[in-house]
């Protein structure tokens, strides 16, 4: 069995696309992953699985919610050693928790634009694209920032976003 991370975006946002956390875990587990386990109620899913494609696992939780739910919900899959490489791959893990986040990408960025994202950020951020991930530090926080509004249509890719609190979080899961 493989871990594997679930990253869905936009529930629970809002008052928009409520999926209690609870039906959330029937709905995959009927799916016939296992041992599944969700961090907050924003879409953090851990679940065991047979070695299979993160691309089509991500097909695959996406339409069981949107066949149980009734929500289209964009979903990204790593495995845990993925995301345990994109930790380790980040220049400011050291950082405090919610300045510092974590943009998974749905694909390889390759018409990223870099000089408007450099442009973009303010005197005080920082960022590094590693791969499928867009590291963030915001010190003055993820809602003032120009970039992280921007960060994922300036990286012309669908990218959902957690901070280092959450990704340590499900780390230790």
């Amino acid at each position: 069995m493989v871990t594997y991370i679930a990253w869905l975006r936009g529930i629970n946002v809002g008052g928009k696309n409520l999926l209690p956390m609870k039906e959330l875990k029937l709905t995959l587990s009927e799916m016939g992953l296992k041992d599944v386990r969700t961090h907050i109620q924003s879409g953090n899913v851990v679940f065991e699985s047979t070695r299979r494609s993160t691309a089509t696992l991500a097909k695959q939780v996406s339409a069981a919610i949107e066949a149980g739910h009734g929500m289209k919900i964009p979903v990204q899959v790593m495995t845990r050693a993925e995301l345990q490489e994109a930790f380790d791959a980040s220049p400011y893990a050291e950082g405090e928790g919610k300045a510092v986040h974590f943009y998974f990408l749905a694909e390889e960025p390759v018409h990223a634009d870099l000089p408007a994202i450099r442009e973009l950020a303010s005197s005080t951020e920082s960022f590094e694209l590693h791969g499928l991930v867009f590291h963030l530090h915001a010190p003055d926080g993820i809602g003032r920032s120009k970039l992280a509004a921007k960060a994922e249509r300036l990286l012309a890719v669908s990218a959902t976003g957690r901070n280092l609190n959450t990704v340590r979080k499900v780390l230790d899961m």
